[in-house]
């Protein structure tokens, strides 16, 4: 990859990875998060809880949320059913 990544915002969602929250038995709601999807571009979105500010006096040496971005948490349940869906390379 050359140059500094931007997230294209025009981008459309094509596929979830993995399981709903639903089918993972993660919620009661009407389709809420946890969920992650995978953009036409390539990109991949993770729905989850906004922990950013609980995290960020604690992040790791080198690690930092730039502004305009979040940290994201899900549970692990969501990313192990999603793995399936996640090539390689």
């Amino acid at each position: 990859m050359t140059g500094k990544w931007k997230a294209d915002s025009s981008a459309s969602f094509l596929r979830r990875l993995g399981k709903s929250s639903h089918e993972l038995g993660q919620t009661s709601g009407d389709g809420s998060c946890p969920d992650i999807w995978e953009l036409d571009n390539g990109d991949v979105v993770v729905i989850g809880a906004d922990l950013t500010a609980s995290y960020a006096a604690r992040l790791p040496e080198g690690v930092s949320v730039d502004p305009g971005e979040r940290l994201v948490v899900i549970p692990r349940a969501t990313i192990l059913a999603a793995k399936a869906d996640i090539p390689d390379a």
